[in-house]
């Protein structure tokens, strides 16, 4: 950054500013914005006054499917016999399974009392292809009693001695599945359903696609033929070659029944869906869509986000960077508040490392011609930094701003962007609560100096909720 930026910035007078509260990890940052900064936030939406008793509700009461006690005596063997699995989600999912208002307890207390024995319940945790759980993230998922009392497994995608094939699709992808899964006598999925990038929302079939099924399905459900379709986005179902895929599989495998939440922009429970799996899946996606879709007249020259729950490592922060995309100019500025609390990849997986540095200096089209290449070896996380070129088609290099404390300064260099590090003082610095403040708050500083230098006074825009927030440009 050139030195006199940093000097001209602290001249910016801020006295008549007011303040946002920046989601960062489990606390927010009291971030100083200008007097016309517009905050696009979802709707408001009441929670659940009480979670346990609408959980032990939806699962008398499904939808499109006869309870899941019925379920298990339709299937004519005795309950003490059966096997069941459960899928779920990993840590980078804030969905809610433990304690009085989790969907694990009830769910299990139902099994038990339909005569399921524990030892015959296997908890899969849908990894797809991230990492598995560690003991810890398992406590702190589903609590310490479940993980003591229950089998819990992480499905591993590369691991062919653990995985059955179920045939070929209708786009010719011959596909695997979790054995445990797939030959279980009662299969249950359980998610959270929100905006997905690429998938148009979570939950119902991608708790199987990608969650449960082998690498090669994986990789050609995140390849460019699927991830460049432009149906493949936020809140669109209808010809979207990712969500028909997933669902193709998920029929294939059958699932006897689902359990899909809502959550509301502060992560509290505020629906829950269980019965089959598709009209469960619909019910939450028509109501998120009604609440997270946010209409904006006009696109901003700066746009403040953050990396939300999911935002784990950069890798999950892609969510963030392209959620923010239809709210902001070509060649304008995407500020990022990034709390990549991963302790063990920041970043992300070590291929995940070196191809996000490909993108960087490939750029977003040498990088994507490179993908489509016939010469091409596909690579495990090859797609999120694909995802993170369409952030830099429209901003560029320099129109991202990326603030993250928990990566080191000598491996920004591997990232596009610009680095929040430097615009802080201190070479060396210990993530902090106010350090990282500091950083987004000298962002927001330095996009808007920027534009001044130029004569512009910019637009600016704060997307509250993150990644979790859909805006959509209405069309003139």
């Amino acid at each position: 950054m050139r030195p006199d930026f940093k000097k001209e910035m602290n001249k910016i007078d801020t006295k008549d500013w007011n303040t946002v509260d920046v989601e960062f990890g489990r606390t927010v940052l009291k971030i100083l914005v200008p007097r016309h900064c517009v905050e696009l936030t979802m709707k408001e939406v009441p929670v659940l006054p009480n979670p346990r008793e609408a959980i032990e509700e939806a699962l008398l009461n499904p939808l499109g499917s006869p309870p899941l006690r019925e379920i298990i005596l339709k299937k004519g063997k005795p309950a003490e016999k059966m096997n069941v699995t459960i899928a779920v989600s990993d840590i980078t999912r804030p969905v809610p399974y433990k304690g009085e208002a989790g969907i694990l307890p009830p769910l299990l207390r139902q099994l038990d009392s339909s005569g399921i024995k524990k030892e015959n319940i296997k908890i899969i945790v849908a990894t797809g292809m991230h990492r598995a759980s560690t003991e810890e993230e398992k406590v702190e998922m589903y609590g310490k009693e479940v993980v003591e009392q229950y089998t819990i497994l992480d499905h591993d995608c590369e691991r062919n001695d653990l995985l059955e094939s179920i045939g070929t699709t209708r786009r010719g992808t011959h596909v695997y599945v979790n054995k445990d899964f797939y030959f279980a006598d009662i299969k249950i999925a359980t998610g959270l359903v929100e905006s997905h990038f690429f998938t148009g929302i979570s939950g119902g079939r991608k708790s199987i696609c990608p969650g449960l099924v082998d690498v090669k399905t994986i990789q050609k459900f995140h390849g460019p033929a699927y991830l460049e379709d432009p149906n493949a986005t936020n809140l669109v179902l209808e010809g979207n070659p990712c969500h028909e895929e997933a669902l193709e599989v998920a029929r294939t495998v059958g699932v006897d029944f689902v359990i899909n939440v809502n959550l509301n922009k502060d992560l509290q429970l505020i629906r829950i869906f269980t019965g089959d799996m598709e009209e469960a899946n619909l019910k939450a996606f028509e109501m998120i869509k009604d609440y997270a879709e946010i209409p904006i007249e006009e696109e901003f020259d700066i746009v403040l986000t953050h990396s939300g729950y999911v935002g784990r490592d950069h890798y999950q922060t892609a969510k963030a960077g392209v959620g923010a995309l239809p709210a902001v100019k070509k060649g304008g500025v995407i500020i990022i508040a990034a709390n990549n609390r991963d302790h063990i990849e920041p970043i992300g997986s070590p291929e995940y490392r070196s191809l996000i540095h490909l993108l960087k200096l490939q750029g977003p089209d040498g990088y994507l011609n490179l993908l489509r290449t016939p010469a091409w070896k596909f690579t495990k996380d090859q797609w999120e930094p694909e995802v993170w070129g369409k952030v830099l088609r429209k901003v560029g290099e320099e129109g991202l701003i990326y603030c993250s404390l928990e990566i080191e300064r000598k491996n920004y260099c591997l990232l596009p962007g610009v680095c929040g590090l430097d615009l802080l003082k201190n070479k060396r610095i210990k993530p902090s609560l106010e350090k990282a403040r500091e950083m987004v708050q000298k962002a927001v500083l330095f996009a808007i100096h920027r534009y001044r230098e130029k004569g512009i006074e910019p637009t600016m825009a704060f997307l509250r909720e993150g990644p979790y927030a859909v805006p959509i440009l209405r069309k003139k």
